[in-house]
């Protein structure tokens, strides 16, 4: 409302005042009376709320008159009523007024509008009874009021709406409009009936309103009917209108249905504060995304009560359309069609009530900064239109990451896709381990297969990172006060779990395995993998007879004993763990240290865990003081590359982690960079010119971006070893030529970056296409390459090392599809490369985004784990591979005992490789198999092997359960000839002659290639065929686990730079180094 205001203007160089007055136009009285009757909001409302009052009256005062009139009577002077009259007076001269008010010009154009023709029907015959009593028996048709009282009303709910600034849906309104157009239509014919048969039958008004409704409902029973044909008329006049306004209303209603239906509703203010909802932003909505959020969303008991509302900007997907009508989804699942950016859309979703908010980009996108972009002003609009909701932000580059700093959680998808490359060449299968890691499971995946491998790869998958309180716990709780490594070591040979790092109450950092300095505290926060969490565990304490019975006991490892994890209770998710030994044994005499005169036989022991640190018995692991030997074996070497630590200087963007790495001494000439032509510093033009001392680490990507800082920083960081220093190749193509340049028959791994530029592609799945064909060229031309592969969609991880018909692979992906039915979030998880760490999916770790919600410290630990952070005192991540002279440990308790006792080192999980039996791979083999003979036969020898396997536990590596792995894949895979047909051993003899013509054709091409690029051809030869093996990772085993020849164990390593001691030999060393290291930070430049 705009009010009457006066201003005092000063002219400038004259002592006179002029005041000047302001909406002077508003100061008549025809503009105040227009003010009060139709401008102003709640003035006009009060006007329209008493207008509609006396409409509703008339029709009432109607009625009134038309039951007590007996028209049989004759009135010879009657009275008109004088209520009737004055309202009609009231309603005449209100009229008046607003058509004067309302008056734009064109004075016929407000006589002609059908509202002021029937207020005069109305009115007008009222005010002329006054002065002429013979028309005072008249009934004039007032019941025509109920339309005035019906655009009345409507007039009213939008002022009322406009009053209080709230708006209401079109869907309101037209059902509001129906319903009031139906009730004047019957209201209307059966006054009007009634009003025209007292000339005839003289029908009551019940008998006039129940024919309405009779008619009107298409009905037509026939019992009441008018009689004189003005009544008829007027019968037929309705059911014309009807037929057509009644229609149109229907149609304008089912239109806004629809559209509502893509717009997806509101979630209303009662919901939302009644129920806990969460809020979905996503620039696109795929089936796949969505899927993989809910599963893993509502894996948690605690969430299972929770909304997830879908704010999407496009049109809901027909796919996604038939998912979300599944009652599973349908009750819990809302999708609003809407903008992150409308204020209107997040109040619809409710974001202020909400419990979070995710935010996730559109990988698919070709422009991923253009995608980041969008993602970080949709986190901006959240924040600003609901300040306290937690916001969970996917961003892709890492250079856009400090613009969402302010998210309670963030994950960058280029940062972990290239740590997790980066650790797969040094820690085989890494992005496998953090993958099964962060998916939620409980293990009961692959329990059916005969397959050992696949029962123990799908029964450690189910361990999971948890947190709890020390004083809370049963796990830990009596190891308050002793050291860290102490605490680690028993609860996983009493428990099962691994205890893998902690955070001090007055500290918010994380330490993964703070070493045996530090002390457990009752207030510490204990981070362990297990299972499942403590909470849901039941613990059942077994004595064993012989203890009873007052018989020595024999120490832990004598023998197999009962895995803990082997009382799953599936129906639950709880573990039972069954205590045979409630009470660690201080010291056992095969962990004590054997005395010299021991027995020759004895087999060797470990020495006890300390609870409280012995420097002396620790053995150093200061990497800044191999020095002396880096240096002893640069002599040796002429021209070796020196190293420095110290700080890159320059950090690519604006929020990475420091991490002290091996640095160049001096900045490197950008020409040298160039491996394929020399310069004047150097002449060499491929890799085998330069003689790198290590194997080559290929790196194939679309460009140098500033990710490709998040895959070197782990490959250089300060705790590798220098003699272990892989060279990195970055190779931008890979055409025949380039590749052999760059030194790929050198090369220990290739890592291949799937391309941006294919990303978006007209089908979804098809991004992929180009990277997989070309992976599975390189895996042709040269199969021992280790090749890692990242890929955008995880179900076009069976392309990967695609064998057309390798029996072995079908029976896996019937395997796959077995558990995929069964709800697993896991299911392709047996797949071999998979399982090998060779592929992996970005968006497979958009979980660790969804349990961060469960679990708000999962994205710290994997950021520790991978390297992309570094705190103070706290270890990293690396591996060890047993060898023979480590087989006398036996199991992977013992060897936990040997890491802690005397590196203080943490075992997570195991990366085994087994040899296998392939050579029936490639034969004919019908994959048509018969569901139910299928799952009879499984349900039937399943148990059988089942049952006999269980008795082998360890004996999986024999060669009889290669023969058992070779029936369950031809049983799946259902051969229709013999097996032992004399037809297929002539076929399976021919087809091995054309595989290795193939494979000579094969080599002979990449020979002549390099042959006339110049290079030596003597690497290639040495390259063989290693696909009879098969890889995976265990997580967490149980105590008792065998290890077996070249085992690889994961560990976490503590920081060698948390207790480096002040007073030590090394001590100038150290100084003059750390003081060259911190010199380099102020470089310009420096090259890792």
């Amino acid at each position: 409302m705009l009010a009457c205001n006066t201003s005092a203007l000063t002219c400038c160089g004259s002592s006179h005042r002029v005041q000047v007055e302001f909406y002077v136009n508003e100061n008549t009285f025809k503009e105040r009376l227009k003010l009060f009757f139709i401008k102003n909001q709640r003035s006009s409302l009060r006007i329209r709320l008493f207008n509609f009052a006396l409409k509703i009256l008339t029709c009432a005062l109607y009625i009134l008159r038309v039951s007590l009139d007996n028209p049989k009577e004759v009135h010879s002077s009657s009275s008109s009523p004088l209520l009737q009259v004055t309202v009609a007076l009231i309603s005449f001269l209100e009229t008046i007024l607003i058509t004067y008010l309302s008056y734009k010009g064109n004075i016929w154009e407000q006589f002609f509008q059908i509202s002021f023709i029937l207020e005069m029907i109305n009115t007008v015959p009222f005010i002329i009874t006054i002065f002429w009593p013979p028309l005072r028996n008249i009934f004039v048709p007032v019941f025509l009021n109920c339309w005035l009282a019906k655009g009345a009303l409507e007039n009213m709910i939008n002022d009322f709406h406009r009053a209080i600034q709230r708006t209401h849906s079109a869907m309101f309104n037209q059902v509001f409009i129906l319903i009031c157009t139906l009730l004047c239509l019957v209201f209307t014919g059966a006054c009007g009936i009634q009003h025209l048969e007292r000339a005839g039958k003289n029908l009551s008004l019940f008998d006039s309103f129940y024919f309405c409704i009779v008619t009107f409902s298409t009905v037509g029973y026939g019992d009441v009917t008018p009689q004189i044909w003005p009544s008829q008329l007027l019968v037929v006049i309705l059911i014309c209108v009807a037929l057509v306004v009644l229609p149109l209303q229907f149609e304008e209603l089912a239109y806004l249905w629809m559209e509502s239906q893509k717009l997806g509703g509101n979630y209303s203010r009662h919901r939302a504060q009644t129920e806990k909802h969460v809020v979905l932003c996503v620039s696109s909505l795929k089936i796949d995304l969505l899927m993989d959020f809910l599963n893993e969303f509502y894996a948690h008991p605690r969430l299972q009560d929770y909304y997830v509302v879908i704010l999407c900007p496009t049109e809901i997907d027909i796919q996604v359309r038939r998912i979300l009508q599944i009652p599973l989804w349908s009750q819990r699942v809302i999708y609003l069609q809407g903008s992150a950016l409308k204020d209107q859309d997040l109040m619809r979703a409710k974001m202020d009530d909400a419990e979070a908010c995710f935010i996730l980009s559109s990988r698919n996108e070709v422009d991923r900064t253009a995608a980041d972009h969008q993602t970080i002003l949709r986190a901006w609009a959240a924040k600003d239109f609901a300040p306290n909701c937690p916001l969970y932000v996917q961003i892709l580059k890492p250079e856009n990451k400090f613009h969402v700093k302010f998210a309670d959680h963030v994950v960058c998808e280029e940062e972990f896709k290239y740590a997790m490359l980066a650790l797969n060449c040094v820690c085989p299968a890494t992005s496998t381990l953090v993958t099964l890691l962060v998916h939620t499971s409980r293990g009961q995946e692959g329990q059916l297969s005969p397959e050992q491998w696949q029962k123990m790869y799908g029964r450690c998958s189910g361990n999971e990172v948890y947190h709890i309180r020390l004083a809370d716990s049963k796990f830990f709780g009596e190891y308050d006060g002793k050291s860290f490594t102490y605490a680690s070591f028993h609860a996983h040979k009493k428990y099962g779990v691994c205890l893998i790092g902690v955070k001090r109450e007055d500290n918010k950092s994380i330490l993964l395995n703070p070493g045996p300095r530090h002390i457990m505290a009752a207030s510490d926060t204990c981070y362990y993998i297990n299972i499942t969490k403590e909470e849901n565990s039941a613990f059942i304490f077994k004595q064993e007879e012989k203890n009873s019975k007052g018989l020595p006991g024999t120490g832990l490892y004598d023998a197999p004993s009962r895995l803990p994890v082997h009382s799953i209770i599936a129906s639950m998710g709880t573990v039972a763990i069954d205590l045979q030994h409630p009470d660690p044994p201080e010291e056992s005499s095969k962990l004590a240290v054997p005395a010299e005169n021991g027995a020759g036989s004895r087999r060797p022991s470990i020495a006890p865990v300390l609870e409280i640190a012995d420097s002396t018995a620790i053995l150093p692991c200061d990497l800044l003081s191999d020095q002396s030997e880096d240096e002893t074996n640069q002599s040796d070497e002429e021209g070796s590359v020196g190293f420095v630590k110290g700080y890159p200087p320059n950090s690519p963007y604006i929020g990475s982690s420091p991490t002290l790495c091996h640095l160049l001494p001096q900045k490197a000439p950008f020409c040298c960079l160039r491996l394929d032509k020399g310069c004047t510093h150097n002449s060499f033009e491929d890799a085998k010119a330069y003689g790198f001392r290590n194997k080559l680490i290929i790196v194939s990507a679309e460009t140098a971006g500033n990710g490709l800082y998040n895959f070197i920083v782990p490959l250089r960081a300060y705790y590798r070893p220098r003699k272990e220093l892989n060279p990195i190749v970055l190779l931008l193509d890979y055409p025949l030529d380039n590749l052999l340049q760059c030194g790929i028959i050198y090369a220990d791994n290739l890592v291949v970056v799937d391309k941006e530029s294919t990303m978006s592609a007209e089908e979804d799945y098809m991004a992929d296409a180009k990277t997989i064909v070309n992976v599975q060229t390189m895996f042709r031309l040269f199969p021992s390459l280790s090749i890692i592969t990242e890929l955008t969609h995880p179900s076009n991880m069976r392309f990967m090392q695609f064998r057309a018909k390798d029996c072995y692979s079908l029976a896996l992906s019937k395997l796959e599809k077995i558990e995929r039915d069964k709800g697993s979030n896991l299911a392709f998880m047996f797949r071999l490369p998979f399982a090998a760490g060779r592929v992996f999916s970005i968006s497979m770790l958009d979980t660790l985004l969804y349990q961060s919600f469960v679990k708000d410290f999962v994205i710290a630990i994997m950021r520790l784990l991978l390297g992309l952070d570094t705190t103070p005192g706290s270890g990293y991540l690396c591996v060890m591979k047993i060898t023979e002279e480590d087989l006398w440990i036996r199991t992977y308790g013992r060897l936990f005992q040997k890491f802690c006792s005397s590196s203080a080192e943490i075992p997570i999980g195991i990366y085994r490789t087994e040899s296998h039996m392939f050579s029936t791979s490639e034969s004919q083999v019908s994959v048509n198999v018969d569901q139910g003979e299928e799952l009879r036969e499984r349900g039937d020898s399943w148990k059988k092997k089942a049952q006999r396997n269980s008795t082998t536990s360890d004996q999986s590596d024999h060669p009889l359960l290669r023969k058992k792995s070779m029936q369950w894949a031809r049983r799946l895979s259902r051969k229709s000839n013999k097996p032992g047909s004399r037809a297929e051993r002539i076929s399976q003899q021919r087809h091995n002659l054309y595989r290795r013509s193939e494979r000579q054709e094969l080599s002979e091409l990449v020979k002549n290639r390099m042959k006339h690029l110049g290079l030596p051809t003597v690497g290639y030869d040495e390259m063989n065929d290693h696909q009879n093996t098969l890889s995976y990772v265990l997580i967490n085993p149980p105590p008792d686990t065998m290890l077996e020849l070249n085992d690889i164990v994961y560990i976490i390593r503590p920081d060698p730079l948390a207790h480096m001691p002040e007073d030590s030999q090394v001590g100038p060393a150290h100084s003059t180094r750390i003081q060259q290291d911190f010199g380099a930070e102020t470089r310009d430049e420096t090259h890792l």
